[in-house]
């Protein structure tokens, strides 16, 4: 697990903000493919929701190879 600020930590952050993790407690995932500093992804989370995104992240993936499939 990569720790400290990333390329797009500002971003993570601004997101967080605005949709009030930063009072409520979840997280935020962003994750940047072709940005103007490159492919990258910021993580800003407690660690109830920490722990969970692995699996989030395989369902997800689960969700677009099967989306990918159908339309293939």
């Amino acid at each position: 697990m990569t720790r400290g600020p990333g390329k797009y930590d500002d971003l993570c952050t601004y997101v967080s903000e605005k949709v009030g993790i930063t009072v409520s407690g979840g997280g935020v995932i962003l994750i940047v493919l072709g940005g103007n500093k490159g492919n990258g992804f910021a993580v800003q989370a407690d660690l109830q929701t920490t722990l969970a995104i692995p699996d989030m992240l395989e369902n997800i993936a689960a969700q677009i190879r099967a989306d990918v499939e159908r339309a293939g």
